[in-house]
């Protein structure tokens, strides 16, 4: 019998609280290494694409840097995420955390919320390059904070799932890197490049919901009934896969 049957389960925020703070504790022996690697990818991105996209339209410039922001949360909370979820299913990590008091939505949520936050310090500096080599606005700067939130339960969502659906690990690693990359190839590339037959494909893609609503804060005319509906549809929306993701990992304990 386990402790979760014996004792009864810790509440989920005292639960989500420990484990995130254990994830925290863990970045520092090497997590903390990899935020760097996706700060300096999408600050690199940010550069070359200055080089061809530094004259266009603001809101293209805009997508471009709200990409390469984000991108840095796509990096770690999508792939690395989706990485560390296949490997605890295969390592029997998973049942470490099976056997202790706490709930399958705890551990996913711990977990998720740590990679994270280990994205924002890299958004907030691609952001302030972006914004300066672009020549954008940024008195809506704020909006960084709002949008990394909500892309954070939509991206860590999608890498959970990536991470404990497949049943081999490899597999969950190639799924968190081709999300990583639909990401970067939606963020990056502004909506007029887009064929027209696609563009109404690309704005329905949750993915493409906050880097959206991030690049229309960064004009000089925000559109804020957009901006507060693309927020509210990618938290809807990254709920959601939290929410199978939990069960994902609830099924995966039975087997």
């Amino acid at each position: 019998m386990s402790v979760a049957g014996r004792s009864g389960p810790t509440p989920l925020a005292v639960a989500v609280a420990a484990i995130y703070s254990a994830q925290l504790s863990r970045a520092k022996a090497g997590g903390g290494a990899m935020a760097v690697v996706g700060t300096l990818q999408s600050v690199g991105i940010v550069v070359l694409l200055h080089g061809t996209g530094g004259t266009a339209a603001e809101e293209s410039r805009a997508t471009i840097v709200a990409g390469a922001a984000l991108g840095v949360v796509a990096f770690l909370a999508l792939n690395l995420l989706a990485q560390r979820f296949g490997a605890l299913k295969s390592g029997g990590g998973l049942d470490y955390y099976g056997s202790l008091p706490i709930r399958p939505a705890a551990v996913v949520l711990g977990l998720s919320s740590g990679y994270v936050t280990f994205a924002i310090p890299g958004a907030v500096v691609t952001a302030a390059i972006g914004t300066a080599l672009f020549d954008l606005p940024v008195t809506h700067g704020w909006m960084l904070v709002v949008t990394t939130v909500t892309c954070g339960i939509t991206f860590s969502g999608i890498g959970a799932l990536c991470g404990l659906m497949p049943s081999r690990p490899e597999i969950a690693t190639l799924a968190g890197q081709l999300g990583f990359t639909l990401v970067l190839m939606l963020g990056v590339i502004p909506p007029a490049s887009w064929p027209s037959v696609l563009r109404p494909v690309r704005a329905a893609l949750p993915l493409t919901y906050d880097i959206d609503a991030l690049a229309s804060a960064l004009t000089s005319t925000p559109g804020w009934p957009g901006i507060a509906t693309r927020l509210a549809g990618s938290a809807a929306f990254g709920a959601c896969c939290l929410a199978v993701a939990a069960r994902s990992y609830r099924k995966a304990l039975d087997q």
